[in-house]
């Protein structure tokens, strides 16, 4: 069996058993035929592959300026095919199974000063329907701290603005309450009134957030606007959505949040999740201190 054939057979399977993603189906997929080549060059193929192959290709893609975290990756796909092979009796050892990942240093996630959010939101002109309309989302992502495919795929049935709530269907169709808060309402109903009428000129769109075409609002389209803002507002940092998610988490913790009502209200399931924003936090406080504290 070809190589080709060795990872086609191996992605098939795990579509079928674990239903993985495209994306990482693909990305198993480059990676594999990488090693295939790898190995190529050294008279070997996939199956023949022994621990100091595998350690050789790692060890020139360090070499070549990858991070350990890439070099993560290629060893988790690679442990999954060989593993694969082994429980398809094609192979009788798994040449990754006494090679160690390399260590990771916990990765923190980017987050805005509240200043820099108050730049942020104040950028869109709000005497032109799609900038209330871009007001709107980036109050209402702040307040809730909502995933960008939380925000994008909101319903008008979802809304409860009198109510000051929002219901959210979020990762494996949990669905939780947030509240809004009154400056998210006020954008919110703001937008509905004179903002939306006007885009979908007569339409029924069942999203929340439409664009000038009538149709719903994608997370691309957010996305160059949420970096087409952050230029306006001069913040120079390379911003995404997601930011404004990891901000409504760090402020609330920074303002005195229990960390559980934060859990709860991102939608993690696990609280482990959560506490990596306990960390950001933490180093804000310390910067704040170092720099107005006599003695920090």
């Amino acid at each position: 069996m070809s190589s080709r054939n060795e990872i086609d057979a191996f992605l098939d399977a795990a579509w079928a058993e674990r239903g993985l993603s495209r994306n990482t189906l693909e990305s198993y997929r480059r990676d594999l035929q990488k090693l295939a080549a790898f190995l190529r060059d050294r008279d070997r193929g996939l199956l023949r592959a022994g621990r100091e192959d595998l350690l050789a290709f790692l060890g020139g893609e360090m070499r070549q300026g990858r991070s350990p975290r890439s070099v993560a990756r290629y060893l988790s796909g690679f442990r999954q095919f060989y593993r694969w092979q082994v429980r398809e009796r094609r192979m009788d050892k798994d040449p990754t199974a006494l090679i160690e990942s390399p260590k990771l240093g916990r990765s923190l996630p980017k987050s805005l000063g509240e200043e820099q959010v108050e730049r942020l939101l104040a950028a869109p002109d709000v005497d032109d329907a799609l900038g209330l309309r871009d007001r709107a989302m980036l109050e209402l992502m702040y307040a809730t701290g909502l995933r960008v495919s939380e925000l994008v795929g909101l319903r008008l049935p979802n809304l409860g603005v009198s109510q000051g709530v929002v219901r959210v269907l979020g990762k494996g169709n949990k669905e939780r309450l947030v509240p809004l808060g009154e400056e998210a309402s006020r954008w919110l109903q703001q937008y509905l009134d004179e903002a939306r009428p006007a885009l979908v000129k007569g339409a029924t769109p069942p999203e929340v957030f439409v664009t000038a075409r009538r149709a719903g609002m994608t997370r691309q389209a957010f996305w160059h606007r949420v970096k087409h803002y952050a230029v306006q507002a001069g913040i120079e940092q390379s911003i995404s959505p997601h930011v404004l998610r990891h901000a409504f988490a760090t402020h609330l913790l920074n303002h005195g949040a229990d960390l559980r009502v934060v859990q709860l209200l991102l939608g993690h399931s696990d609280l482990s999740t959560t506490q990596i924003y306990t960390h950001i936090a933490r180093e804000g406080l310390k910067r704040l201190h170092e720099q107005h504290h006599p003695r920090g």
